[in-house]
Protein backbone atom coordinates (compact mmCIF):
# COMPACT_ATOMS: atom_id res chain seq x y z
CA UNK A 1 0.00 0.00 0.00
CA UNK A 2 2.95 2.52 -0.66
CA UNK A 3 2.14 6.04 -1.84
CA UNK A 4 4.70 7.69 -3.63
CA UNK A 5 4.25 11.20 -2.45
CA UNK A 6 6.63 13.06 -4.98
CA UNK A 7 6.82 12.29 -8.31
CA UNK A 8 7.19 13.91 -12.10
CA UNK A 9 5.74 11.40 -14.45
CA UNK A 10 4.81 14.54 -16.09
CA UNK A 11 8.21 15.13 -17.23
CA UNK A 12 9.20 14.79 -21.16
CA UNK A 13 11.25 11.33 -20.25
CA UNK A 14 8.04 9.71 -19.68
CA UNK A 15 6.25 10.95 -23.07
CA UNK A 16 7.42 7.59 -24.87
CA UNK A 17 5.62 5.31 -21.95
CA UNK A 18 3.87 7.60 -19.91
CA UNK A 19 0.62 5.22 -19.70
CA UNK A 20 2.85 1.94 -19.11
CA UNK A 21 4.87 3.57 -16.07
CA UNK A 22 1.19 4.46 -14.87
CA UNK A 23 0.07 1.06 -15.18
CA UNK A 24 3.14 -0.44 -13.46
CA UNK A 25 2.99 1.67 -10.09
CA UNK A 26 -1.08 0.26 -9.75
CA UNK A 27 0.57 -3.36 -10.62
CA UNK A 28 3.50 -2.60 -7.78
CA UNK A 29 0.69 -1.91 -6.06
CA UNK A 30 0.71 1.75 -4.98
CA UNK A 31 -2.55 3.32 -3.71
CA UNK A 32 -1.39 6.90 -4.95
CA UNK A 33 1.55 9.45 -6.56
CA UNK A 34 1.72 13.03 -5.71
CA UNK A 35 2.94 14.68 -8.98
CA UNK A 36 4.77 18.20 -8.32
CA UNK A 37 4.85 20.90 -10.09
CA UNK A 38 7.92 22.59 -10.70
CA UNK A 39 7.30 25.82 -12.82
CA UNK A 40 3.44 27.01 -14.03
CA UNK A 41 3.19 24.53 -17.54
CA UNK A 42 4.22 21.52 -15.27
CA UNK A 43 1.81 22.67 -12.35
CA UNK A 44 -0.82 22.45 -15.66
CA UNK A 45 0.39 19.17 -16.75
CA UNK A 46 0.74 17.93 -13.23
CA UNK A 47 -3.01 19.13 -12.86
CA UNK A 48 -4.38 17.20 -15.76
CA UNK A 49 -2.85 14.02 -15.05
CA UNK A 50 -4.62 13.73 -11.56
CA UNK A 51 -8.12 14.64 -13.00
CA UNK A 52 -7.43 11.36 -15.53
CA UNK A 53 -6.13 8.98 -12.69
CA UNK A 54 -7.88 8.24 -9.39
CA UNK A 55 -5.35 7.82 -7.61
CA UNK A 56 -2.64 10.59 -8.67
CA UNK A 57 -3.12 13.63 -6.87
CA UNK A 58 -1.40 17.15 -7.82
CA UNK A 59 0.97 19.88 -6.30
CA UNK A 60 1.83 23.19 -8.04
CA UNK A 61 4.63 25.38 -7.10
CA UNK A 62 7.52 27.25 -8.88
CA UNK A 63 10.57 25.39 -8.22
CA UNK A 64 13.90 27.71 -7.14
CA UNK A 65 15.29 26.57 -10.73
CA UNK A 66 12.36 28.31 -12.30
CA UNK A 67 12.30 31.53 -9.90
CA UNK A 68 13.35 33.88 -12.84
CA UNK A 69 10.66 33.18 -14.65
CA UNK A 70 7.69 33.97 -11.63
CA UNK A 71 5.25 36.67 -12.60
CA UNK A 72 3.11 38.12 -10.30
CA UNK A 73 -0.16 36.71 -12.10
CA UNK A 74 1.23 32.90 -11.36
CA UNK A 75 0.53 33.54 -7.74
CA UNK A 76 -3.26 34.31 -8.31
CA UNK A 77 -3.22 31.60 -10.98
CA UNK A 78 -1.27 29.05 -7.84
CA UNK A 79 -4.15 30.11 -5.55
CA UNK A 80 -7.22 29.65 -8.08
CA UNK A 81 -5.77 26.18 -9.16
CA UNK A 82 -5.45 24.77 -5.52
CA UNK A 83 -9.87 24.93 -5.84
CA UNK A 84 -9.36 22.44 -8.00
CA UNK A 85 -10.50 18.80 -5.81
CA UNK A 86 -7.40 17.41 -7.10
CA UNK A 87 -4.52 19.60 -6.06
CA UNK A 88 -3.60 19.22 -2.68
CA UNK A 89 -0.33 21.07 -2.12
CA UNK A 90 1.90 23.95 -3.25
CA UNK A 91 5.03 22.83 -4.41
CA UNK A 92 7.15 21.95 -5.69
CA UNK A 93 9.09 25.33 -3.76
CA UNK A 94 12.40 25.97 -1.97
CA UNK A 95 15.99 27.23 -2.68
CA UNK A 96 18.18 25.41 -4.38
CA UNK A 97 21.91 26.75 -4.24
CA UNK A 98 23.92 24.31 -5.92
CA UNK A 99 22.88 24.59 -9.72
CA UNK A 100 22.00 28.36 -8.89
CA UNK A 101 19.90 28.58 -11.91
CA UNK A 102 18.02 31.91 -10.34
CA UNK A 103 19.85 34.49 -8.51
CA UNK A 104 19.28 33.13 -4.59
CA UNK A 105 17.87 36.53 -3.69
CA UNK A 106 15.31 36.04 -5.80
CA UNK A 107 14.50 32.05 -5.06
CA UNK A 108 14.25 33.70 -1.58
CA UNK A 109 11.45 36.00 -2.55
CA UNK A 110 9.29 33.39 -4.65
CA UNK A 111 10.01 31.25 -1.89
CA UNK A 112 8.49 33.08 0.55
CA UNK A 113 5.48 34.14 -1.87
CA UNK A 114 4.53 31.06 -2.20
CA UNK A 115 4.52 30.11 1.29
CA UNK A 116 2.08 33.21 1.49
CA UNK A 117 -0.18 31.57 -1.45
CA UNK A 118 -0.04 27.94 0.84
CA UNK A 119 -1.14 29.58 3.90
CA UNK A 120 -4.23 31.90 2.07
CA UNK A 121 -5.06 28.72 0.87
CA UNK A 122 -4.66 26.71 3.73
CA UNK A 123 -2.24 24.07 1.83
CA UNK A 124 1.03 22.31 3.24
CA UNK A 125 4.02 22.77 1.19
CA UNK A 126 6.27 20.48 -0.43
CA UNK A 127 9.78 22.39 0.19
CA UNK A 128 13.09 21.41 -2.22
CA UNK A 129 16.32 22.15 -0.13
CA UNK A 130 19.65 21.73 -1.83
CA UNK A 131 22.52 23.46 -0.44
CA UNK A 132 20.75 25.76 1.67
CA UNK A 133 19.55 24.79 4.54
CA UNK A 134 21.10 27.49 6.86
CA UNK A 135 18.69 30.51 4.65
CA UNK A 136 15.66 27.88 4.42
CA UNK A 137 15.94 27.23 7.68
CA UNK A 138 15.70 30.94 8.41
CA UNK A 139 12.80 31.71 6.15
CA UNK A 140 10.74 28.62 7.85
CA UNK A 141 11.30 29.86 11.27
CA UNK A 142 9.86 33.46 9.85
CA UNK A 143 7.48 32.77 6.94
CA UNK A 144 6.10 29.74 7.40
CA UNK A 145 4.52 29.70 10.90
CA UNK A 146 1.08 27.82 11.07
CA UNK A 147 1.91 25.50 7.76
CA UNK A 148 2.95 22.52 7.46
CA UNK A 149 4.76 20.27 4.65
CA UNK A 150 7.27 18.09 3.61
CA UNK A 151 10.83 18.57 2.99
CA UNK A 152 11.11 16.20 0.19
CA UNK A 153 14.03 14.17 -0.40
CA UNK A 154 15.68 14.92 2.71
CA UNK A 155 19.72 16.05 2.61
CA UNK A 156 19.86 17.70 6.01
CA UNK A 157 21.52 16.82 9.49
CA UNK A 158 19.33 14.78 12.25
CA UNK A 159 19.81 17.84 14.06
CA UNK A 160 17.89 20.05 11.53
CA UNK A 161 15.42 16.86 10.93
CA UNK A 162 14.61 17.26 14.18
CA UNK A 163 14.03 21.38 14.27
CA UNK A 164 12.42 20.95 11.07
CA UNK A 165 9.65 18.61 12.53
CA UNK A 166 9.21 20.67 15.44
CA UNK A 167 8.13 23.21 13.54
CA UNK A 168 5.50 20.93 12.33
CA UNK A 169 6.68 19.52 9.31
CA UNK A 170 7.87 15.91 7.98
CA UNK A 171 10.62 13.77 6.19
CA UNK A 172 10.55 12.59 2.76
CA UNK A 173 13.10 10.08 1.46
CA UNK A 174 14.10 9.26 -1.82
CA UNK A 175 16.52 6.95 -3.23
CA UNK A 176 19.80 8.39 -2.15
CA UNK A 177 18.59 6.50 1.20
CA UNK A 178 19.83 3.33 -0.89
CA UNK A 179 23.28 4.51 -1.56
CA UNK A 180 25.30 2.91 1.10
CA UNK A 181 28.20 5.80 1.56
CA UNK A 182 25.61 7.90 2.30
CA UNK A 183 25.24 6.82 6.24
CA UNK A 184 24.00 10.55 7.61
CA UNK A 185 21.08 9.86 6.08
CA UNK A 186 20.35 6.30 6.73
CA UNK A 187 21.06 7.70 10.75
CA UNK A 188 17.92 10.45 9.84
CA UNK A 189 15.87 7.52 8.79
CA UNK A 190 16.49 5.72 11.64
CA UNK A 191 15.70 8.40 14.20
CA UNK A 192 12.68 10.39 12.93
CA UNK A 193 9.56 9.59 13.92
CA UNK A 194 7.58 6.93 12.33
CA UNK A 195 5.10 9.40 12.43
CA UNK A 196 6.78 12.42 10.08
CA UNK A 197 8.18 9.63 7.93
CA UNK A 198 7.00 9.95 4.23
CA UNK A 199 8.92 7.95 1.00
CA UNK A 200 9.02 9.22 -2.86
CA UNK A 201 10.85 8.65 -5.93
CA UNK A 202 11.37 12.33 -7.00
CA UNK A 203 11.10 10.56 -10.59
CA UNK A 204 12.47 10.67 -13.35
CA UNK A 205 15.29 11.59 -10.86
CA UNK A 206 17.39 9.48 -7.99
CA UNK A 207 16.65 6.05 -9.15
CA UNK A 208 17.29 3.93 -6.17
CA UNK A 209 19.17 0.88 -6.20
CA UNK A 210 18.88 -1.67 -7.88
CA UNK A 211 17.89 0.76 -10.97
CA UNK A 212 20.56 3.31 -10.30
CA UNK A 213 22.12 5.00 -13.71
CA UNK A 214 18.54 4.85 -14.78
CA UNK A 215 14.99 6.12 -15.14
CA UNK A 216 13.32 6.11 -12.38
CA UNK A 217 9.65 5.52 -12.05
CA UNK A 218 6.57 5.39 -8.99
CA UNK A 219 6.90 1.03 -8.68
CA UNK A 220 10.68 1.98 -7.46
CA UNK A 221 9.27 3.75 -4.60
CA UNK A 222 9.66 0.17 -2.54
CA UNK A 223 13.21 0.21 -2.88
CA UNK A 224 13.36 3.20 -0.78
CA UNK A 225 10.80 2.42 1.44
CA UNK A 226 12.80 -1.13 1.64
CA UNK A 227 15.86 0.28 2.68
CA UNK A 228 13.95 3.01 5.39
CA UNK A 229 12.50 -0.06 6.77
CA UNK A 230 15.64 -1.63 7.15
CA UNK A 231 17.33 0.63 8.76
CA UNK A 232 14.42 1.39 11.16
CA UNK A 233 14.65 -2.84 12.32
CA UNK A 234 10.92 -2.80 10.71
CA UNK A 235 8.62 -4.60 8.90
CA UNK A 236 8.54 -3.58 5.66
CA UNK A 237 4.28 -3.49 5.71
CA UNK A 238 4.11 -1.50 8.91
CA UNK A 239 6.78 0.64 7.50
CA UNK A 240 4.57 0.87 3.90
CA UNK A 241 1.54 1.38 5.98
CA UNK A 242 2.58 4.13 8.32
CA UNK A 243 4.49 6.21 5.30
CA UNK A 244 1.08 6.02 3.44
CA UNK A 245 -0.78 6.95 6.43
CA UNK A 246 1.46 9.84 6.95
CA UNK A 247 0.92 11.17 3.35
CA UNK A 248 -2.75 11.31 3.27
CA UNK A 249 -2.54 13.05 6.59
CA UNK A 250 -0.59 15.45 5.36
CA UNK A 251 -2.31 16.18 2.45
CA UNK A 252 -5.30 15.27 3.23
CA UNK A 253 -6.47 12.64 1.13
CA UNK A 254 -9.46 10.20 2.22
Amino acid sequence: MLFDSHAHIDDNRFDEDRAAVIARAQEAGLVGILNAGACMESSARSIALAEEHAFIYAAVGIHPHDAKEAKDSDYEQLADWTRKPKVVSIGEIGLDYYYDLSPRELQQQVFIRQLDVARQCNKPVIIHDRDAHGDLMAIIKKEAKGLTGVLHCYSGSLEMAKEVIKLGFYISFAGPITFAKDGKLKEVAANVPLERLLVETDCPYLTPKPYRGRRNEPAYVKFTAEEVACVRNMEFTALAEAATTNTKRLFGIA
